[in-house]
């Protein structure tokens, strides 16, 4: 079973009631339960849902766009009138589209529930072309800020909820611990997210991790900007930026430059979204894996969560990273896409329950 952590009892209650998914026995795949093999393999083995999208690319106030792929859910049955239907924002990861395939099964989960959703695309990597030379970074919460706010002044009187997977999730995070209640948001729901930074780049520097994970992870970030290269160049030394091999270099070389970080360490503390998490203002519910190297259990700030009644952490021992597969072929729902489901359903057809406990 997995731990399910939270200091407010009637938050508790109310996710036993509403989501029975995070008390249930959570039974990962046989054949591939260790933490790195699904975390590989969850991409090639989980199916990819049809979805079509309508784009729209929003202004920022420094003259830069961000592309924002809707799926308005027009023929929803349970919510007809498009300015009452429940609207899920959604935070891919660290260089992810709408057209990874755990969007995909978010959407299509949310599609069975009558819900609209929106991805949030960071600025650069979803086809569109940099208009200014800035991209996106977990600690930087400006462009989240700006997609909230359209989102919302679109369809003010929608219920309004968020989810983030890995880095989608830790800035969604320190969105939140830097808002408080001052946000439009009803409820998160966090996936897999890297707590702290310290701790995840030296757990991916390991040499089975380096070789599996952090060097394919620093070439797509790399991939990510070299279309934009003539752009970037007006700021950076690309060919010093090209010759990281390693996320931490990378981060060094170009992101804590960026966005005006004095060192990387400086970036690094001012990313980790567990020095934000004790003022966390609305409901959240996080999911992790204790054995995802991404973000290491030992590193999963469960006394700091405790101290804050809006948050529920739900930790597995297996799962690894955005992996959580189970049943003998796991092709279509895992259990992330199964608390994903539940959670969201509980916050808009039962959240005016949670605190009447």
């Amino acid at each position: 079973k997995p731990q399910l952590v939270a200091s407010n009892d009637r938050f508790c209650r109310f996710l036993e009631e509403y989501c029975p998914v995070v008390t249930e026995t959570y039974y990962p795949t046989i054949w591939c339960w260790e933490g790195r093999v699904q975390t590989l393999l969850r991409p090639f083995i989980t199916s990819r849902p049809q979805v079509q999208y309508r784009n729209e690319l929003i202004k920022t106030a420094d003259g830069g766009q961000i592309s924002l792929d809707w799926f308005d859910n027009s023929d929803s049955l349970y919510y007809p009138d498009a300015s009452t239907r429940p609207t899920v924002l959604l935070l891919p990861g660290l260089t992810g589209t709408s057209k990874e395939s755990y969007i995909l099964h978010m959407i299509h989960q949310s599609e069975t529930l009558g819900y609209r959703c929106v991805v949030f695309n960071n600025r650069g990597i979803a086809g569109e072309d940099l208009l200014t030379p800035r991209t996106y970074c977990a600690a930087n919460t400006e462009d989240l800020e700006a997609v909230i706010h359209h989102v919302h002044s679109l369809h003010p009187a929608a219920p309004f909820m968020a989810a983030g997977v890995s880095m989608g999730g830790m800035l969604l995070l320190n969105y939140l611990g830097k808002t408080g209640r001052d946000t439009p948001l009803m409820a998160a729901a966090i996936f897999s997210a890297g707590w702290n930074v310290f701790e995840s780049v030296e757990s991916l520097e390991k040499p089975l991790n380096w070789l599996l994970f952090n060097y394919y992870l620093t070439t797509c970030l790399q991939s990510s900007i070299s279309r934009h290269r003539q752009m970037l160049e007006k700021l950076f030394d690309m060919d010093l930026v090209m010759k990281a091999r390693t996320v931490r270099e990378f981060d060094k070389q170009f992101t804590s430059v960026m966005f005006g970080y004095r060192t990387i360490d400086d970036y690094y503390e001012d990313a980790s979204p567990c020095r934000k998490l004790k003022s966390v203002g609305i409901p959240v519910l996080c999911l992790n894996s204790v054995d995802d190297v991404f973000s290491p259990g030992h590193a999963i700030p469960v006394e700091t969560a405790k101290q804050n009644a809006n948050v529920a952490l739900v930790l597995t021992s297996c799962g690894g990273h955005i992996g959580f597969l189970e049943g003998i072929w796991p092709r279509k729902c895992t259990y992330m896409d199964r608390v994903f489901k539940q959670f969201v359903q509980a916050m808009f057809e039962h959240g005016n329950k949670i605190f009447s406990m």
